[in-house]
């Protein structure tokens, strides 16, 4: 039986910022992820994060129905959200637990947790033994990230205290690359260290079935670290997962975030904008202001640098953003009205602002950018464009 539908109209009230999710596009970039591995590659689709913010349900749809063989997610949390919603697909948790308390959990909602230390695995195991039931794990190796796993040089001992622990089953060994969009010597020599642990692990007849460290850019940028199955990310909502990604791979944009102009007026010059002043008018100016703001996850460092698009063309934003409110300049888009639609991120007409760009503006990622809109923003589904 599906899993009921992530989209569920709650009221006919609009509010007038949201987010449209292109499924079509999603189902796009799926595919053509999928084509860049081998046919025995499996792919597991990295929902955590709410979906990177576009909707752990929505995105996750998407990923079943295009075969992933498993989800991530950050949490024990998610898990069972994917669980009540009546995903039945592995769902691995890429986080590391705590406290031990959760642990139980993982047995109820039959969720794969991330095993980092001894600890967690003598916890894991005496709680299988309890239940007389035996728990999928994924021992994640620390090849040179630095975050959380074991050492590489500690991983095979910890490998094998692992396997002889009845309670748990080594479904999985994994890696996490610390810069495989930008640096490729450190990233294949992060690489090598991993697979001299997997080596190490076969020696001593420990062979689990997934074997994974490719993120979005090392699944497009090197083919050799795709193991036995892959984790895309970013690329699967349509954001190219390092400069240059656009010419290995078509990728659609998934993410279209709009807001509506609820209010416009025209001051004259020398008047102020916004908070502290920051901004001040050098001829009569048209201002709309936009329901939008840092709280709904538009940064405020855009604040008198950023823009938005309106009627295909872009309208710079004036002064400070505030909480709720943004304010851009549209004198010379003479034809904007109250109730017209802006784009703050995503394509209007021949213009476009991508997540790179205000990434670029705010000082971050593009991973921020999207992780950051604000869960009061509605998110709504559009089958095609």
């Amino acid at each position: 039986m599906a899993p009921p539908s992530p989209f569920t109209a709650s009221s006919s009230f609009q509010r007038p910022c949201w987010v449209e999710i292109d499924e079509s596009a999603l189902r796009s970039n799926w595919r053509a992820l999928r084509q860049k591995v081998a046919p025995d590659v499996q792919m597991l689709a990295v929902v955590k994060a709410d979906g990177y913010g576009l909707g752990l349900l929505a995105v996750s749809k998407v990923a079943v129905e295009e075969g992933a063989a498993a989800l991530g997610v950050s949490s024990v949390e998610e898990g069972i959200k994917l669980r009540e919603a009546g995903y039945h697909i592995p769902v691995l948790i890429l986080g590391s637990l705590f406290p031990f308390e959760s642990f139980s959990l993982l047995f109820q909602y039959r969720l794969t947790p991330t095993v980092a230390s001894l600890a967690a695995a003598e916890a894991l195991d005496q709680i299988a033994r309890e239940r007389q039931e035996r728990l999928n794990v994924h021992l994640k190796i620390d090849s040179g990230f630095g975050r959380i796993g074991v050492s590489v040089s500690n991983a095979p001992a910890f490998i094998q205290q692992v396997a002889q622990k009845p309670g748990l089953l080594i479904e999985g060994l994994y890696t996490h690359f610390a810069s495989s969009d930008v640096d490729e010597d450190y990233t294949l020599a992060q690489a090598d260290a991993f697979f001299s642990v997997v080596k190490s692990a076969h020696a001593q007849g420990i062979r689990p079935r997934w074997i994974h460290l490719a993120n979005s850019s090392a699944l497009l940028r090197f083919p050799r670290t795709h193991g036995t199955m892959v984790r895309p990310g970013v690329a699967f909502y349509g954001i190219p997962p390092y400069p240059g990604a656009s010419s290995v791979v078509h990728l659609k944009s998934v993410l279209t975030w709009k807001s509506r102009v609820i209010f416009l007026k025209t001051v004259p010059a020398e008047s102020s904008i916004s908070y502290a002043r920051t901004w001040t008018a050098k001829r009569p100016t048209r201002v709309a202001t936009l329901a939008a703001g840092y709280a709904d996850g538009l940064p405020r460092l855009l604040s008198n640098k950023g823009g938005v698009l309106l009627h295909g063309r872009r309208a710079p934003i004036l002064g400070r953003v505030t909480m709720d409110m943004t304010m851009v300049d549209v004198t010379d888009i003479p034809e904007c009205r109250v109730g017209d639609e802006a784009v703050l991120l995503g394509r209007q007409g021949n213009e476009e602002i991508t997540a790179q760009e205000i990434a670029d503006a705010a000082e971050t990622n593009a991973y921020e950018i999207l992780c950051g809109i604000g869960a009061r923003v509605p998110r709504r589904i559009i089958h095609g464009r």
